[in-house]
Parts: C-alpha cells; sequence; structure tokens
C-alpha cells in the first residue's frame, strides 16, 4: 500500500508541476503581433482545452478585447477535452461565451460546411500538439487550412512548444497507408510545431488546393528544438502527463493489437499487458469505464504485464527513438503469429514492412535501422521551414 501510495502522489505531482521552463512564451502571448490582424473582422477559432495563456483561454482573451468572435472548430475529444478517442463531436455552443461550436465534419472529405465558412473571415488556430503523426490534432489543422484557402480565409497560427520536438524518428507513412492517424508523408515523430509543420504542408504542396493559403504564424518566444518544454494542460484524457507523451510513440503501437496500453487506468501509455501473458509477468491492471475511456480494450479484464512507470521522465525523454522492443516483447510472449496485428496496426507504423519483419523474427535494431536513411533526407527536406533553431 504504501508502494502504491508514492506512485500516486507521485503522478499528481508530475500533473500539477508540467511547465518547469517559465522563458518560454506560447505564441498566443505575443498579443501586438495578432491582434492588429483580427481587427474588424469575424473572428473563428480552432482550439480546445489546451488553448490557455496562463489562467484564461485563447477564446476569453479574444472576447475580453473586443473582438468579435463568431464560431469555434473543435478536434477530436471536443473543446472541452473529455471526449474519447474519435468520439464524434457535434455541433453545439460553447457554455460560458455562447459561441457556436461548428462541426468539422458536415462537409465535404471530412471539412467543415461551406455554410460553416461563410461565418469567419479569420482562423485563429491555437492548439497543443504532441508532435506525433498519429495524433490528429494536426490532420485537422491541415484540413481546415485546405478549406480556409478554397474558401479565401485568413490564417493565423499562434504556435506552441513540440514536448517530443527534440528529436525525429520513426517510419515516413507510405501515403497508400493515408487514414485519419497519419495525413502526410512524415515519420512518426516528426520534430516540428504546429507552425513549422504548416509551412511545410503550404511549401511541399501538401493541401489539396493549388491556390496559396494565406498563413500567419505567430512565433513562441525563447523556445527551440532542444528544450523538454514540460506542458502546463493535459493535451487529452489518455495523456495524463509527461511521461506518457515521451512514452506515446512508442506505446501507441499496441493499438493496433491486441495488448492493451492502459486505456481504463489511471495510466494510460505507461503500461502495456494481456491476460493471457500471466505466466512471464507479476504486474497487472484491470481497464475499467472511466471518463475518457468508456470502453477500453479488454475491459474489465486482468491484464499481465509491464509498468513502465519505473521510468524516471529524464530516462524517458532521452529515449530519442520509437522503439519496437515492447512490441516485439508482447508478439513473443503471446506467440499468436500474424493475428497479433490488427490492420489499424499498419495504419499507425505507416509502412507494410515493420509488421512482416516482426513476424520474420527480426530484431528491434534491424527493423528500426531500415528507417534511419528516410529520418535523414526528412530532417533536410523540413529545414527551410523551420522556426527555432535545432541547437
Amino acid at each position: 500500500m504504501k508502494k502504491l501510495y508514492l506512485i500516486v502522489i507521485s503522478l499528481l505531482f508530475t500533473l500539477n508541476c508540467f511547465s518547469k521552463d517559465t522563458s518560454i512564451e506560447v505564441g498566443a502571448q505575443q498579443y501586438a503581433e495578432y491582434f492588429p490582424l483580427l481587427q474588424n473582422k469575424r473572428v473563428a477559432i480552432y482550439s480546445n482545452h489546451t488553448g490557455m495563456v496562463k489562467d484564461k483561454h485563447i477564446l476569453d482573451i479574444l472576447i475580453g478585447n473586443d473582438f468579435n468572435v463568431t464560431a469555434i472548430f473543435s478536434p477530436e475529444h471536443g473543446f472541452r477535452g473529455s471526449a474519447d478517442a474519435g468520439e464524434h463531436i457535434s455541433s453545439s455552443k460553447d457554455i460560458k461565451t455562447g459561441v457556436p461550436i461548428l462541426s468539422l465534419y458536415d462537409g465535404k472529405d471530412g471539412k467543415p460546411s461551406k455554410k460553416s465558412m461563410n461565418q469567419f473571415d479569420v482562423l485563429v488556430i491555437d492548439i497543443q500538439d504532441v508532435g506525433l503523426r498519429f495524433y490528429t490534432y494536426y490532420i485537422t489543422m491541415v484540413k481546415l487550412m485546405d478549406a480556409c484557402t478554397v474558401n479565401n480565409k485568413q490564417v493565423v497560427l499562434l504556435d506552441r512548444p513540440n514536448p517530443n520536438g527534440h528529436y525525429v524518428d520513426g517510419p515516413i507513412l507510405d501515403m497508400k497507408n493515408k487514414s485519419g492517424v497519419g495525413h502526410l508523408p512524415i515519420p512518426i515523430v516528426h520534430g516540428m510545431t504546429l507552425g513549422e509543420l504548416a509551412l511545410m504542408s503550404i511549401g511541399e504542396g501538401w493541401l489539396t488546393t493549388n491556390k496559396k493559403c494565406d498563413l500567419t504564424v505567430i512565433k513562441c518566444k525563447n523556445y527551440t528544438h532542444n528544450s523538454l518544454y514540460q506542458l502546463p494542460i493535459a493535451p487529452s484524457p489518455n495523456l495524463p502527463n509527461m511521461l506518457s507523451i515521451y512514452l506515446y510513440p512508442s506505446i501507441c503501437l499496441f493499438e493496433g493489437t491486441p495488448v492493451s496500453l492502459g486505456r481504463g487506468t489511471d495510466f494510460p501509455f505507461q503500461a502495456y499487458g494481456h491476460p493471457d501473458m500471466k505466466n512471464k509477468y507479476i504486474f497487472s491492471f484491470t481497464p475499467k469505464s472511466i471518463s475518457g475511456a468508456k470502453n477500453p480494450p479488454l475491459l474489465n479484464k486482468q491484464c499481465y504485464g509491464v509498468d513502465l512507470r519505473t521510468m524516471s521522465l529524464d530516462e524517458a525523454a532521452q529515449i530519442k527513438k520509437v522503439s519496437l522492443d515492447y512490441i516485439i516483447d508482447a508478439y513473443n510472449t503471446l506467440n499468436m503469429g500474424e493475428s497479433f496485428f490488427k490492420r489499424f496496426f499498419t495504419l499507425l507504423i505507416g509502412v507494410d514492412y515493420v509488421k512482416d519483419m516482426i513476424i520474420a523474427g527480426k530484431s528491434a535494431i534491424e527493423i528500426e535501422s531500415m528507417w534511419k536513411e528516410d529520418v535523414a533526407n526528412f530532417k533536410n527536406q523540413r529545414k527551410p521551414y523551420l522556426l527555432y533553431p535545432e541547437n
């Protein structure tokens, strides 16, 4: 019981002490740079609960400065950040301000409708991303940029640091595997802020229109790609602390397997297990129906596996790679053969060869070496779009 108590206290301390570097200022703090761009215009925002400047939300800041905010677009997990992954968010109103929250999906190709686009002149983007190809906030951003370009709307992006922005790794998406969890030909960990990724999307012709997007990026201050920025607010229900965010690039791959990664517990993305791993592991957990994970995999089944909470934040931050060790361990332990992998695994990893090589018995080092050259080429490709120093 004493050990459990210490773990709980540690997790609470981590959540409440996310942000240690107070010198970094997010783009939303640079009022003098973007307020003039919004004067006398109808403003829409793409944001959620992470769009905070200290104790004020970007919506309240804009309304408090007499800007005419006419619409809100909210991504996966909803404007208040409490919905399950993939849960449909319908149109509604913000309870505090009454500003309409418009659906992102009421038009063609998963984009807002013409009616929605006619309700504003300029879109302000202010949302905290975690820098991974399968984290869906950037996909919504790109689709909104597309819609704004087609409808001649201005885009003002208030940039925020990337907590996984200190490295680049993972296979580049084979576009035949493009899906709702992979939209651009980028590595799993792309190491870019949303502002940089938006600029790259335009420069590399990744938008669906030939017209040029009218984009202005408001940069962060005092941020570099070596900054280990710790988030002041959990970005989504199942990324509750920095340990989960650092482990996410590798542990998320379990979503494409029968193995639980801790959804339905207090430590999602910080453990993995399965009922049939009992003979190898003593540690166990039982996924329950909770807020943000109403129907998690292996609901109410006791899972045995690996507890990654023994890893320190410094250790997790310095992994700096997409590790296949965890997946290979579970694959070998369960001995299920090819049925271990769901189609979703390939959509997450982005390429076909990883699954095939694991089945063939290749080591993590052998498989991870396959994407090293692609990563090096991508880092050169992205250089013209970087807004912050790499060293």
